[in-house]
């Protein structure tokens, strides 16, 4: 029997850390056969091998592939975009902006030309801008390109209160908006431990502390790794992501999504609420915020259309 006859594909492009490490997961989880693709060709056939000689140890009942062509991704379900540079000394935000810009722009035709009904997630930085460039370069209606960030900058947010209160992160609830980076949004309104507002459990003060510590995941990761950045918690997010999509799951995840007026913004790409089902953004989520909340979103989506502007000028 061809396995393949019976599940669904997931391309991975970019066979890094995070893209191997998703690839990991989503075969470890059996939600469906896997397809990495690389400019390194022997790298992304190598990993994917490495994976596949795990099955008979973990009984998966999935396939996996590697290579450089983008033929093999055919008839995909979802395309994950990991590719693409990260800043090397010397280069300013605008060049890692233009770089990356121009991989994603590339990896997408190709992988659009042979997926033509998939949906995308992005993972590439600047994240906002990247699904907005993918977008543009796919020309899939904004449903269907998302951007993966919020549901790991929430992931953190809730660990770092667990540790703090010395409990199962899985009994916090929380949820981050906005941008990837210093201008996210953490709703504090919205976070809960156990059912109870955060605010009753915890100071401004702890909580301040607690939020910049999110706001710093990222770096926090690259100074302790010293070569290279965070990749566990990052794929275990996009197969969150990929998961919802596959099952129709209809769950409310924070991702990147192109915004025609929702929260008052338009034209951008931002972290908001949004439905992960079949169809992939289902409906974006709008919840009551306050006006500083609101006022932070804003201050967001402004850094997200100005590397926009940026791309185009």
């Amino acid at each position: 029997m061809n396995v393949k006859m019976n599940k669904k594909t997931i391309t991975i492009i970019g066979a890094g850390n995070v893209g191997a490490t998703t690839a990991q997961l989503i075969m470890a989880k059996r939600l469906a056969n896997v397809v990495m693709v690389d400019i390194a060709g022997d790298l992304a056939k190598g990993k994917a091998l490495d994976i596949a000689e795990a099955s008979p140890l973990g009984g998966l009942d999935c396939e996996i592939s590697g290579g450089k062509d983008y033929e093999i991704t055919s008839e995909s379900e979802i395309g994950v975009i990991t590719a693409g540079s990260a800043r090397k000394p010397g280069m300013s935000r605008e060049d890692l902006l233009r770089i990356n810009a121009s991989v994603i722009k590339s990896v997408t035709k190709e992988f659009i030309k042979y997926s033509p009904k998939a949906k995308i997630i992005v993972v590439t930085n600047p994240l906002d801008a990247m699904a907005y460039v993918s977008m543009k370069a796919s020309e899939l209606p904004r449903n269907r390109v998302l951007g993966m960030a919020g549901v790991l900058d929430s992931a953190r947010l809730s660990f770092f209160v667990s540790q703090e209160l010395g409990i199962n992160p899985t009994k916090i609830k929380s949820i981050v908006l906005g941008s990837h980076g210093n201008s996210m949004v953490p709703l504090i309104n919205h976070t809960t431990v156990e059912g109870k507002a955060i605010t009753s459990i915890l100071s401004k003060e702890k909580i301040q502390v607690l939020i910049d510590r999110t706001k710093k995941g990222g770096i926090e990761m690259v100074n302790l790794l010293k070569n290279g950045s965070a990749y566990y918690a990052p794929a275990a997010s996009i197969t969150r992501m990929v998961r919802a999509i596959l099952k129709d799951e209809k769950e409310i995840l924070p991702c990147s999504a192109y915004l025609k007026g929702e929260y008052g913004i338009e034209g951008c790409f931002l972290g908001v609420p949004v439905k992960l089902g079949s169809k992939g953004i289902e409906e974006i989520v709008e919840l009551k915020l306050d006006d500083i909340e609101l006022k932070m979103l804003n201050e967001s989506a402004q850094i997200s259309k100005n590397l926009i502007k940026k791309l185009e000028d």
